[in-house]
């Protein structure tokens, strides 16, 4: 059992990092393509397009034949992703596509990887081992930028192929890494339980506006990750220093979620998700604001500690409130909602991008996350509905 928790930890790592250093490096080219920067948004939102489709019926296919076979098949299809981003990435419509591939690898491995801990856990721990996990996926994101300074050199705009190919061949260690994974007898046994349908599930007391804040966090989230480097671009920050600026982003993320089982304890999930999302908030807005690398640097920090809180604790809390095999459903339906943001999101605001530039889409999302810091106030996960 430890050697495959092992095994999942280090799934989660290598999927994140391979998706963390593709997604900034995608922005790089485009901007190397001359895209506008309304633009980026809309390149972000196509890494979610296809996902968004696809998450529920993800969550059905695991639930039926196991987190193993849908890890394998995520890593395939990120493999695909690095080999189309280094055949297809000289042009915008190619640029799209192997976005869309990426993302699809990116569901298909993280639905399994989250059914596998749900179906694991006990409900006493499930917070731990959610922060566990996302600390795991927090390792990889810290890692996957800092590639790009190892393959791309310091410049304000580094060189993308390089850095393609490197992806490329974390990709593969992702697949030889997901041919390891082995489902728990008892994990199977779980699937010939009635059936529950997503209906069922949105019944659930708080689960909409829980859905709601997950993937206004996870939307900055991303946001951040587009508009850092254009922000950088725009500022004359070298990309070396962006890359460790999106490193201290994860790095701090990850700490956040290390400890959230004994947050939880002391603050309770509600306040602390409210704190926290307050936290992502003001980083955010602050970092709109022209100042010192250092001191931009520190925002970061903030809103990192932030924005690493509002995934796990609305995972561990959905875990906990569903049934036995329905719980890769479950997890699906979070995508799904997550999905959504990340599609909506992201290309609304960088329409803002082309009039106030990267740091008016970091201002905008500040306030984003402010509304769902007071919606939060309303949401009741310290006791989750059984």
């Amino acid at each position: 059992m430890r050697r495959q928790l092992w095994v999942l930890l280090a799934h989660s790592v290598l999927t994140q990092a391979v998706t963390f250093v593709l997604r900034p490096a995608t922005s790089y080219r485009a901007l190397e393509l001359d895209v506008p920067p309304g633009w980026l948004g809309v390149l972000s939102g196509s890494f979610a397009l296809v996902p968004l489709v696809l998450a529920l019926p993800a969550g059905h296919l695991v639930d039926r034949v196991g987190e193993r076979r849908l890890m394998v098949t995520g890593a395939l299809l990120m493999t695909a992703a690095g080999a189309a981003f280094l055949t297809l990435g000289g042009s915008v419509p190619g640029l799209i596509a192997s976005s869309v591939l990426l993302g699809a690898g990116h569901l298909c491995a993280v639905v399994g990887q989250q059914a596998m801990v749900a179906n694991t856990t006990a409900s006493a721990r499930m917070d731990s081992a959610f922060g566990y996990y996302t600390f795991a996926a927090s390792l990889g994101q810290a890692f996957g930028p800092l590639l790009i300074v190892a393959f791309g050199g310091s410049q304000a705009i580094p060189h993308t192929t390089p850095i393609f190919r490197g992806a490329t061949v974390i990709a593969v260690a992702l697949l030889a890494c997901s041919l390891a994974v082995r489902t728990r007898p008892s994990t199977m046994a779980e699937k010939a339980a009635g059936p529950i349908t997503v209906t069922a599930l949105l019944r659930l007391p708080g689960l909409f506006r829980a859905l709601m804040i997950s993937c206004v966090v996870l939307a900055a989230v991303d946001i951040s990750l587009v508009y850092l480097p254009a922000l950088g671009a725009e500022r004359g920050i070298a990309s070396g220093v962006i890359g460790v600026l999106l490193g201290l982003r994860a790095t701090a993320s990850m700490v956040s979620r290390l400890l959230l089982g004994r947050a939880t304890k002391v603050l309770g999930r509600r306040r602390l998700l409210i704190l926290s999302i307050a936290a992502a908030a003001v980083g955010l807005g602050a970092a709109a604001v022209p100042m010192p690398v250092w001191l931009l640097a520190l925002v970061i920090v903030v809103a990192g500690l932030g924005l690493g809180v509002g995934q796990p604790l609305t995972m561990s809390w959905l875990a906990e409130s569903t049934p036995p095999g329905a719980r890769g459903r479950a997890m699906s339906l979070r995508l799904t909602g997550n999905r959504a943001g990340q599609v909506i999101v992201p290309g609304a605001i960088g329409l803002v991008a082309s009039g106030l530039g990267a740091a008016g889409v970091l201002s905008v999302t500040a306030f984003g996350l402010a509304w769902a810091g007071v919606s939060a106030r309303k949401l009741a996960i310290d006791r989750p509905p059984r």
